[in-house]
Formats: C-alpha cells, structure tokens, sequence
C-alpha cells in the first residue's frame, strides 16, 4: 500500500512483541512521543518513564462512562443507546457504558425494558452476525468479571440479571460470560472501578445536578451522554459545570462511534486526544521561527548600543 500510494519506507511500522517493546519505546530519546492505550496502571508506568527523559506521552486509559436519562428521554433512544453501549463488544470498550443514571420517575420502567431486553441477546460466535455478545479476551477477565460481581453483593447490590460463564458446545474457551445487571447505590466501590466487561450498574437520582454529581465521583472521565429532550438539561450537562469528562454527547450513546470526534478523556483516563482536530498537535513539534531582512538590529525596551 504505501509503494501503491509512493509513499517511503519507515513512516509506518508495525512491530508485534510483549510489554518488553513498549517499555524500549518508553525508555528511549529517540522516541519523542509515545501514546499508549490501555489500563490506569500501565499508564501511570509509561507516563513516569516518558517523563523521567522529559519525552512527551498521549495516554488513553481507563473509561467509567454513564449515561444519564432524564424524564423527558426518548425510551426507544435510551434502550437503543444503552444496550449497545453496554453490551457491544461484550463490554471490552473503553467506552463502554458502565453506569445508567436514570429519572426516578422512569426508574421502573427503565429497569423492566433493559431487563426484557438483556432476555434477547444471543451471545455465541461473533463470527454469526445473529450473535450480539462475543467471548472475553481470556481467563484472567472473566475472573475479573466474576470477582466484580462478587463485589456487587457483598457490598450491597442486588443482580437484576444474572451472570455467569457459559459452558457447553461452542462455549469451550471458557471466555463466554452472560451480559448482567447490577441495581446498586452510587458510591459503592466497585461501581467506580472499571471492569472490562458486560456489566452495567443500574441507579437512581432525583435531580439532573444529582445525577451530574454521580457521573463525575469516579475517577475515570473518558465518555458520557445525556438522554434528554429538555434544551435547557442539554446545555447544563455540556457547560463546565457539567460533564467533566473528555466526550460529552446528547441522546447517542458512550460507544465512540462519533468519526472524526477528538477523542480522549480527562482524570484517570490520561488527557490528550487521539483523533480529530486538536490531535495533530500532539503528534508534531512547534517551532517558531523570526527572520530579520533589514540591514538593522531593533532591540526591546528602546536598548542602544554604541558599537
């Protein structure tokens, strides 16, 4: 492709190791800036490797992403956005919708909709396009998948629907698990961990400045949205007193499907922006440059000289 489009040699590389690669990238001057996707703990380590040479890092880490419904949400617009979020690529997304942060006055039927609807996925081989849910990438995730919901009951939440992992022909990989969900209190602590997985914690709020507080208590600001057909909520939840996370969208969902959007977060998820029209200044070096044609040296502050 790049002779097809004459294009040199070297200006795209593709090279396929373990973390020893990326811990050479990090560590060396000839690199002068590396983004890196992946966990808040590999970016905290590649982030203080970067900056011990004085190297710049772009990091795109951990997403905590809710989705605000608020009374007047369109419900075809909320199942639609939520399910997807929650469920598509079985919840291995950085914005992955993790948290529902619905009306009380929907509340109920909220619940019973998203209840119904987890009732109808087919989750199997994601090679069937009849599938909705495909496996976790291997063991270790479903062992965080199940510790989590672990977490769910001994800290006081209640499964409106049960997970587990699958068992039985076509499920031998031990990586297929059932999308779930969790009806919980805000501030429990495993709500503001990230688990890369399909499950969605499920929670109530009595005003929008509630339910923005409860979107920006984790630690994690990549994605959010709002459900709303009120301009007025629309318009708190983008100002700065609203959503304080990197992508902020209006009845769609967290997913990051927005082409051409910058994407990127704020707190723990790292800063910078991967994409759109800020992301090239990440990716260049500014250099400003002064050129003098006349035959004279005008100095500030009105300094002469004598020479």
């Amino acid at each position: 492709m790049l002779k097809a489009n004459h294009i040199p040699e070297g200006v795209s590389c593709l090279v396929n190791g373990d973390y020893r690669v990326g811990e050479m990238m990090t560590r060396d001057g000839r690199v002068p800036l590396v983004s890196a996707t992946g966990s808040v703990r590999m970016g905290k380590i590649v982030g203080a490797a970067v900056a011990e040479r004085l190297g710049r890092s772009l990091l795109e880490l951990g997403g905590n992403n809710a989705i605000i419904v608020t009374p007047s949400a369109d419900l075809k617009v909320v199942l639609t956005g939520a399910l997807f979020g929650a469920v598509g690529t079985a919840g291995q997304r950085c914005t992955s919708t993790r948290r529902l942060i619905v009306h009380s006055s929907l509340y109920d039927q909220v619940k019973t909709a998203m209840t119904k609807a987890y009732g109808q996925l087919r989750i199997g081989n994601p090679l069937d396009e009849n599938n909705h849910v495909g496996p976790l990438i291997d063991r270790d995730a479903v062992n965080n998948y199940l510790q989590a919901i672990s977490a769910v009951g001994e800290q006081g939440g209640n499964m409106l629907v049960a997970g587990g992992v699958l068992e039985g022909p076509g499920y031998e990989s031990g990586c297929y698990v059932k999308p779930c969900i969790a009806e919980v209190a805000h501030d429990l602590p495993i709500v503001h961990h990230e688990t890369f997985a399909p499950i969605l914690y499920l929670m109530k709020y009595e005003t929008l400045d509630e339910a923005i507080a409860i979107q920006n208590e984790v630690p994690q600001g990549l994605s959010s949205a709002i459900m709303t057909s009120d301009m007025r909520e629309a318009e708190q939840f983008l100002c700065a007193a609203g959503s304080d996370c990197g992508i902020a969208n209006v009845n769609i969902g967290t997913s990051g499907a927005e082409i051409g959007g910058a994407f990127g977060g704020e707190k723990e998820t790292g800063g910078g922006r991967e994409s759109g029209s800020d992301s090239w200044k990440a990716y260049m070096r500014r250099q400003t440059n002064t050129i003098n044609y006349g035959q004279d040296l005008p100095l500030a502050q009105g300094i002469r000289f004598e020479l």
